[in-house]
C-alpha cells in the first residue's frame, strides 16, 4: 500500500476553504477581544478593592465618631436627668 502525499481534492469547493479561513480569523479576533476584556477586568478590580478598602477605613472612622456622640448624647442626658430632679 503506497500512501500518497496529501493533497486538496478538487471536489472541495473555494467557498468551504474561504468560510474555514474566515471563521479561524473571526476565532481569533474574538479571542483577543476576550483577553482585552479580562485585562481590562482584572485592572478594574485592583482599582475597585483600593477604593474598597478606603471606604472601609472611612466607615469605621464613622462608626467610631458615632460611638462618641452617643457616648456624649447619653453624658448630657444623665446631666439633664440629675439636674430635673434637683429642680
Amino acid at each position: 500500500m503506497e500512501t500518497e502525499p496529501w493533497h486538496l481534492s478538487k471536489s472541495v469547493p473555494l467557498s468551504i476553504i474561504f468560510a474555514v479561513v474566515v471563521q479561524t480569523g473571526t476565532l481569533i479576533w474574538f479571542i483577543a477581544g476576550l483577553d482585552a476584556s479580562v485585562s481590562q477586568n482584572a485592572r478594574d478590580l485592583t482599582r475597585h478593592e483600593n477604593r474598597l478598602e478606603m471606604l472601609e477605613a472611612s466607615v469605621q472612622a464613622q462608626a467610631l465618631s458615632i460611638a462618641r456622640m452617643d457616648t456624649n448624647i447619653q453624658y448630657i442626658r444623665d446631666i439633664l436627668e440629675r439636674s430635673e430632679r434637683h429642680q
